[in-house]
């Protein structure tokens, strides 16, 4: 087990204990929160660079990382929306975002089938994505009344939908010459 996958498992083991310090009715639950998920979205970056700098790229790691960042982020904007349910757009922009991922991990399951996983590669935007809905969860997770932070977290929650629409096109177009192709895999 390498350091790299211990801090994908890391960002695993940690959902348990967002969602239920998320619902602990204590003053301090919000705020500890964000900072579980900055340690998890810190750590995504951090298992990355180990991996690739110390050469710890692993098929299990290389399988576990999107499947710990999407459960978090799926996560995390579930417990979102139960704080935000009576505005339709937060509940819309979370939904396009996990609704985004669930499409490119099929397709980036059914591209690898067909030997191509390489026109399906994480783009800039996806980068940029992320970050924002990173600041955006964090921020929101905090929930906190000052007015500034609430529209810091809507705005690069906005943000992370537009690019997640604008990602998921660029990744579907790449892979569109492949709709036609067989069922079969090569």
């Amino acid at each position: 087990m390498t350091f790299a996958n211990q801090l994908t498992l890391l960002r695993i083991v940690l959902i348990p204990l967002f969602v239920v310090i998320f619902y602990l009715p204590v003053p301090w639950a919000h705020i500890t929160c964000a900072i579980i998920f900055a340690v998890a979205a810190i750590t995504d970056w951090l298992d990355g660079y180990v991996a690739r700098k110390y050469n710890q790229s692993t098929a299990f790691g290389a399988f576990l990382d999107p499947v710990a960042d999407k459960l978090m982020v799926a996560i995390a904007l579930l417990l979102l929306v139960s704080l935000h349910h009576d505005s339709a757009w937060f509940v819309a922009a979370a939904a396009v975002i996990v609704g985004r991922e669930i499409i490119i991990s099929a397709l980036r399951e059914w591209m690898a089938e067909l030997g191509q996983r390489a026109s399906v590669a994480v783009s800039f935007i996806g980068k940029i994505k992320t970050t924002l809905q990173m600041i955006a969860i964090i921020v929101l997770l905090m929930d906190r009344q000052e007015w500034y932070l609430m529209e810091i977290g809507y705005i690069a929650l906005a943000g992370a939908a537009a690019l997640t629409l604008w990602s998921m096109v660029i990744y579907l177009r790449a892979a569109s010459p492949f709709f036609s192709t067989s069922a079969t895999k090569k």
